[in-house]
């Protein structure tokens, strides 16, 4: 990109503050209506509650505020690459959603989307869809070139289906094909692929892999999602929950995902979960008692009651069989018997056993219980580079 493509791009910012995310609803309406078979890859629930108009608004603001380096992206161009390739974006896909965008911020701005600024847009977005396809490419061949993978969709019977709490349930899954699975890293997550009847298209949702690599079957571990004052109830959620059975099928994606444990460290890990961010933990806490003996474990936990608690028992028993495992959980309401404490999390009453040198902490959960346990860990003398974070919104990494 030339200084002059730059330019442009950046004397955009201020509009892009204030009117963005009408631009960004805008285009998913526009192509939407154009190319309606879209559906089935966009998440439709997140399009009606604007959360993805939001988000690509945030993205497309971010780009353009670091258009003169877009390497300081990098974090997230890698976490954006590896959700486009856990649904399906594809090369071919680029061009469609340029030739919308393009239109839409020539609609939406009107007289003051003159044919420069137009063509310098379509400039930036070709050089940050190259930057996408390489990456994707990437993980495309690392997933159909590793050992028992595929490229695409590969159909799963579930052989179990297990009620983990008054809101989780576990689905047990072996391929149809009798073939291999592939190894993966413990944390990544894998794709459902579901047709919605409420909404006649397929709908996509990732959901973290909750059982340790290596297994001979893979589990997903999902919470039902109710409506709420302003989002809908989960569709797949809820459709899993209540229409799938065992021996039924299931398509899913390769396992992606940039949140994961890092096996090439050898020193204590602290994980730290609230509600359903608690299934990339036990896949995390099962592959370190099992690959990784001497590492020291911490295990915090916390859900709002007994009820919603899943995985105690499994929990217990790990504790119980690994004596450096250790176990701090926590239940915002109801009573409570060891090794559950009542309350919420604190790290600094926790400080003596959560703080060690060289550790790995890895937090997953609701935003605010992250922001919170961030915050602590950075007071308490942590730095950034030893935090690793998974953000679950409603319905764990979606509904």
């Amino acid at each position: 990109m030339d200084a002059r493509v730059r330019e442009l791009v950046k004397a955009t910012i201020p509009v892009l503050k204030e009117h963005g995310v009408a631009l960004t609803t805008y285009f998913y309406q526009r192509m939407f209506r154009h190319n309606p078979e879209l559906k089935n890859i966009f998440n439709q629930s997140h399009n009606e509650t604007g959360k993805q108009p939001v988000a690509l608004a945030m993205a497309v603001l971010a780009y353009a505020e670091n258009i003169d380096d877009p390497s300081v992206l990098a974090s997230v161009i890698t976490l954006i690459a590896n959700k486009h390739a856990s649904v399906g974006i594809r090369a071919e896909h680029y061009p469609i959603v340029g030739k919308h965008l393009l239109a839409s911020i020539r609609e939406v701005l009107g007289d003051a989307a003159s044919d420069e600024l137009i063509h310098a847009w379509g400039v930036a977005y070709g050089a940050l869809a190259d930057v996408f396809i390489e990456a994707e490419s990437k993980l495309y061949n690392e997933a159909c070139n590793s050992d028992g993978g595929w490229s695409g969709w590969r159909s799963f019977r579930i052989i179990d289906k297990v009620r983990e709490s008054a809101e989780i349930t576990s689905f047990h899954l072996v391929p149809c094909d009798g073939g291999p699975l592939p190894s993966y890293r413990a944390g990544q997550y894998t794709t459902v692929r579901a047709f919605v009847p409420e909404l006649g298209v397929t709908q996509l949702r990732q959901y973290t892999l909750s059982i340790a690599p290596g297994a001979m079957h893979f589990r997903i571990s999902v919470k039902r999602e109710p409506a709420g004052a302003t989002t809908p109830a989960g569709r797949v959620s809820n459709r899993l929950h209540d229409f799938y059975k065992v021996g039924d099928m299931l398509e899913l994606a390769p396992p992606f995902g940039e949140f994961f444990l890092d096996e090439t460290h050898d020193g204590p890990v602290v994980l730290i979960s609230g509600g359903v961010g608690i299934t990339p933990m036990i896949s995390m806490l099962d592959r370190l008692v099992a690959a990784a003996p001497s590492r020291p474990v911490q295990f915090v936990h916390a859900c709002r009651n007994a009820a919603v608690f899943a995985f105690g028992a499994h929990l217990a028993k790990v504790a119980e069989r690994n004596p450096q495992v250790r176990l701090h959980l926590f239940h915002d309401e109801g009573a409570v018997s060891a090794p559950v404490q009542a309350g919420r999390v604190d790290l600094r009453a926790l400080a003596g056993e959560v703080l060690a040198e060289g550790a790995d902490y890895y937090l997953c959960g609701p935003v605010g219980f992250l922001e919170a346990q961030i915050a602590t860990l950075h007071e308490l003398g942590v730095e950034s580079a030893r935090i690793h974070a998974e953000v679950f919104d409603t319905g764990g990494i979606a509904t």
